[in-house]
């Protein structure tokens, strides 16, 4: 009975644990702020999770630039594509590196829009920003 009660008791303990793991991983999601701040078209909200260096590709045109440079080009794309909506689509990644594609409804354009987040220094910055047309 004794041996039961303490098999029943550590299992508990496992599962437990193992759902705290799970909610604690779960509970945020680096992608939620970013997204709103996509959808929104807030370039100076959006840029504080970029890296202080980052790759920004506006359709074919690819930049290496600094946060504030990135900044810019981003304001720069939502004067002329003001945004409507955007919406996450997938989410993949390890617990170091993530990415995630989603829509972007903006200036009567639909686009895809490509995030790689890497963490670094206790925080997710973005890396790599990529929007591309949806022909």
């Amino acid at each position: 009975m004794r041996k039961i009660i303490i098999g029943t008791i550590a299992l508990a303990a496992a599962l437990f644990s193992h759902c705290d793991l799970s909610a604690q991983e779960n509970e945020y999601d680096v992608f939620n702020p970013i997204a709103k701040y996509l959808g929104l078209g807030d370039a100076d909200k959006l840029s504080a999770w970029f890296s202080d260096n980052l790759e920004v590709t506006i359709f074919t045109t690819s930049n290496d630039s600094s946060r504030n440079q990135a900044r810019q080009i981003m304001k720069t794309f939502f004067r002329s594509y003001t945004p409507r909506s955007f919406e996450i689509t997938h989410k993949a990644g390890r617990p170091n590196m993530k990415y995630a594609l989603g829509t972007l409804n903006a200036g009567g354009e639909m686009f895809i829009v490509t995030i790689f987040v890497n963490y670094k220094d206790s925080d997710y910055r973005i890396q790599q920003l990529k929007i591309e047309r949806i022909d």
